[in-house]
């Protein structure tokens, strides 16, 4: 069976669309046969990514190692079985049709409360949340006090991830390993990173996730978008002298790619 990784939050502009692009090559790029679906029925920024890069490889005549794209089948309503939802399906038929095939599956869940993201959360067998390092993102999670020190409660996402816990649970499944990626981080150790590091490792322990360091605010990540490119195609490219960001943000990716802790995977970039 494939290992089905599923990065998801509820908040847009958390970077989900560049850590699934970077997972997702980073995995093809060390042999692994990886499928992938963006839930983002509109936008579809991860199927858009990746159209990019097939463009750009054939407009270059390159090959590089990228991971298959697939959209939700369309199904017709009228073939359903009375009660069956129709999204609850094409999920079901797109992970059917990519599990033979591939060693990964990667859902990229959009900015929003949908049923396929409820759905696509309880087939996770890694779940990736991107964060913003701040509590704006934070309050996705749980809820603080005044001061930002003290939890007083969970709140929507966590509690929709402890919902499909429960499912997976009743249905005899292995339990979601999931982990908090923390985006844009600042360099220095201003108080608002204390007090995040704080809360976070608050809720960690009550609520059962993993924490990782993602990816800091970098120019590049914008630049790569319309050719469809990562971090680990430059030098493919020719690119020889990498600056002192370009090497720091392949590091980032080398440390979350570790983090995850995936079956069969060992780093090699």
């Amino acid at each position: 069976m494939a290992h089905i990784i599923v990065v998801g939050n509820e908040k847009g502009g958390a970077g989900k669309s560049t850590v699934s692009m970077h997972v997702a090559t980073a995995l093809s790029r060390m042999g692994h046969k990886v499928g992938t679906l963006d839930l983002d029925l509109r936008q579809k920024t991860l199927g858009r990514y990746i159209h990019n890069r097939r463009a750009y490889l054939e407009k270059q005549d390159m090959a590089l190692p990228t991971p298959d794209y697939h959209d939700l089948p369309e199904v017709d309503a009228a073939t359903l079985p009375e009660g069956e939802n129709i999204y609850d399906h094409r999920l079901s038929m797109a992970v059917a049709g990519l599990e033979p095939n591939n060693d990964f599956i990667l859902i990229d869940c959009p900015g929003s409360h949908t049923r396929l993201s409820q759905v696509a959360h309880s087939l996770a067998d890694t779940l990736i949340t991107p964060l913003n390092d701040s509590f704006v993102d934070f309050d996705l999670l749980a809820h603080v006090d005044t001061e930002g020190e003290d939890i007083t409660g969970p709140s929507v996402y966590s509690e929709m991830v402890w919902n499909a816990r429960q499912l997976r649970s009743k249905a005899g499944l292995s339990p979601i390993d999931w982990i908090v990626v923390r985006n844009r981080m600042g360099a220095q150790a201003m108080v608002n990173k204390e007090k995040m590091e704080r809360v976070i490792n608050k809720l960690s322990k009550r609520i059962g996730f993993r924490t990782a360091p993602g990816f800091n605010e970098r120019v590049i990540f914008r630049e790569l978008f319309p050719r469809g490119l990562t971090l680990l195609d430059l030098r493919d490219l020719g690119v020889k002298g990498m600056n002192i960001s370009n090497v720091a943000a392949r590091n980032e990716l080398r440390g979350l790619i570790g983090a995850l802790n995936l079956p069969g995977v060992t780093v090699e970039f």
